[in-house]
């Protein structure tokens, strides 16, 4: 008696390759994210243990740069990729690129080789860009459109995992072994990260239909796209009205009187495991109700959470209040993550993917900064109360942007 093939099975066979793909998403995504946490919580400690100036640690911003610019040769990655072995080669390239330059470091004296110490690491820093400029692309193209919230479930829990692991753990394990012991470890970390990406071969574009060449030109085109500017005003604003709150949050802490464990404990723990358990939840809420529900949702939570700071900043708020108020803030910024990234993905040209995705997430950087910046000047001159409230009527305008702006079909 022969038996017959079970119904069941190609679906079962497309979840595990989809569970595949998500899983070596998450593990390049990681791979970016941890070792820039990681410098950028030890090096100003460092910095300051041997006496350099607060000029100088200022200027440590400068390694961020190739994230910031990346966009320029972003055209460059779409204009040499087809396939997806195409994409694979950058992916692999940069990241052993990447990983060099950290066992590099790992070898040279921080206090004596700092300047040659900055130069690989502003070099590591553009082989990761790179890295995520072709990981983006080649998840916007493996993934259909319902799953895109899920792949970008992925990243954003990449990010907020970097900052948990790279900026906690790493910096605990720092303090007992020291720079030349743990740094290579960071470098063994970004190899580790690209075996799944090589066992895996079930990673495929999800349409099979001719996409065209990139041109040089392509950024500029780019902003005359019809609607576009609709788009660019999205992400300019979307999370705004969290950025500021987010930025100033720890120097709020210190002047309600709590010392630098109890910050760590509920920002750098609580608030980074709150992001990263609603990034994880965002993605299957935004699949389920979709982008246009999801959009207004998060946008009245941002709504919310900047009227709750904006009413404890009145308060002398006890721990348990506070603690609300950084889960609510963390878990609002997982959640509006996700809304942004997929509404980025699909706002993506043929043949252009990695150039469109990469240059809408630069703006939401840009924005970020100047908007971190601007809340900074905006507490000195006025207080808790004025940043607060400055974030609430941001939220509010977000929220009304979007309920207006965007229609069901968008």
């Amino acid at each position: 008696m022969t038996s017959t093939p079970s119904k069941l099975s190609p679906n079962a066979g497309e979840q595990s390759g989809r569970i595949g793909n998500l899983s070596t998403f998450f593990c390049l995504y990681i791979a970016q994210n941890l070792p820039m946490s990681f410098f950028s919580t030890v090096i100003p400690v460092m910095m300051r243990q041997e006496a350099f100036s607060l000029t100088a640690i200022g200027m440590l911003q400068l390694i961020k740069l190739p994230w910031i610019l990346k966009f320029l040769w972003s055209p460059l990655v779409d204009r040499h990729t087809r396939t997806v072995n195409d994409y694979k080669r950058w992916i692999f390239s940069s990241e052993l690129l990447y990983a060099c330059l950290i066992f590099a470091v790992a070898f040279l004296d921080f206090k004596a080789d700092f300047p040659t110490i900055m130069v690989f690491l502003i070099l590591a820093f553009m082989a990761s860009a790179t890295q995520d400029i072709a990981t983006d692309a080649l998840a916007v193209l493996s993934f259909r459109k319902d799953d895109k919230s899920m792949i970008n479930s992925m990243q954003s829990m990449g990010s907020f995992s970097g900052s948990l692991l790279g900026g906690g753990l790493l910096l605990i394990l720092f303090k007992m072994w020291g720079w030349n012991t743990i740094v290579p470890f960071l470098g063994l970390f970004v190899l580790i990260a690209l075996v799944p990406l090589f066992l895996n071969r079930k990673i495929a574009f999800y349409s099979e239909q001719e996409r065209p060449r990139a041109r040089k030109m392509d950024l500029i085109f780019f902003f005359t796209q019809k609607g576009i500017w609709k788009q660019i005003v999205f992400l300019l604003l979307y999370y705004a009205g969290l950025i500021g709150t987010l930025a100033m949050l720890k120097p709020y802490l210190v002047d309600l009187g709590y010392n630098m464990h109890d910050i760590g404990i509920m920002s750098g723990v609580i608030g980074t495991f709150t992001g990263f358990a609603a990034s994880f939840a965002g993605g299957f809420l935004v699949r389920r109700i979709g982008l246009f529900r999801a959009r207004r949702l998060f946008a009245f939570l941002i709504v919310v959470t900047t009227g709750y700071f904006y009413l404890l900043s009145y308060l002398t708020p006890n721990i348990a209040l506070l603690h609300a108020g950084v889960m609510l803030l963390w878990g609002s910024y997982g959640l509006a993550t996700i809304v942004v990234y997929t509404s980025a993905m699909e706002q993506v040209r043929q043949g252009r993917e990695g150039t469109d995705f990469t240059l809408q997430t630069v703006m939401t950087h840009l924005s970020g900064i100047l908007l971190a910046i601007a809340s900074g000047k905006i507490a000195d001159a006025a207080g808790y109360h004025g940043l607060f409230l400055f974030e609430l009527i941001v939220a509010l305008t977000s929220f009304v942007f979007v309920f207006f702006a965007f229609k069901r079909n968008d």
